[in-house]
């Protein structure tokens, strides 16, 4: 793409986005198909992380820090903070529990002793189809709470998650997981809930967090606390499962 063979002739402190109106090649996680219909907010952005960092050590929760300022871009306008926008481990973001709103993917080369990271996000601003769209719950709002908040716009809210972002790296750079995790576990869809372990007759655990590196920790009856991996694991909320991919 473009934006990578651009991210190496740039001078080190200069940043990159590329944002699309269409997409008509969008990539997913494990080879998968991302759609990108017109209202939806699609950008790629490239930064340099340090490899010795806090994030530079831990470069899987990029991905969380991404959903987090997807959700934080909206829920941080005054008015806006009740839209249930949320945050799904690995790496989307959701209405409630209930319907896919967006994504993140994130592609990482280590060159010398720099992580140049490409991000790509994607999130459903104003379309109703094929799922819901960030418009739909304000309108939503709206109608049950009274208010009138305005639509929101694409570029908007993808200049405030790039903010957002920035912000959120610095705190991780300073203080490491537990500077954002407070802020990730308000946001996310987890707490509390009950999975199934290979199967569907497999053994009950519950969700815990998710551990220094960004990994999901799940809690086994007897059995302690042990972290799961996303990139051997694909995790189905619909059944509430884990599985090895």
């Amino acid at each position: 793409s473009l934006i990578g063979r651009l991210m190496f002739e740039l001078p080190e402190e200069m940043g990159l986005i590329a944002v699309a109106v269409r997409q008509t090649q969008g990539k997913g996680r494990g080879g998968n198909v991302w759609l990108s219909p017109v209202g939806c907010a699609l950008s790629t952005l490239h930064i340099s992380i340090p490899l010795h960092s806090n994030l530079g050590q831990r470069i899987p929760f990029i991905q969380h820090l991404v959903s987090l300022a997807v959700v934080e871009a909206v829920r941080s306008i005054p008015g806006y903070e009740d839209i249930e926008l949320r945050v799904k481990w690995p790496n989307d973001i959701y209405y409630s529990d209930l319907m896919k709103l967006g994504g993140v993917l994130v592609n990482s080369t280590l060159i010398e002793t720099t992580f140049h990271i490409l991000i790509g996000f994607g999130f459903n601003v104003n379309n109703s189809n094929p799922t819901i769209c960030i418009n739909d719950l304000v309108a939503k709002l709206n109608r049950e709470e009274g208010t009138e908040l305005k639509p929101l716009s694409a570029d908007c809210l993808i200049a405030r998650t790039v903010t957002v972002l920035e912000r959120l790296i610095e705190v991780f750079q300073e203080k490491g997981p537990n500077g954002v995790l407070p802020q990730y576990y308000k946001y996310w869809v987890h707490s509390g809930k009950q999975v199934r372990l290979g199967s569907e007759a497999g053994p009950a655990a519950w969700i815990v967090g998710i551990d220094d590196f960004g990994y999901l920790q799940v809690h086994q009856e007897g059995k302690g606390v042990e972290s799961v991996h996303p990139d051997g694991n694909s995790f189905d909320m619909l059944r509430n499962l884990i599985v090895p991919k």
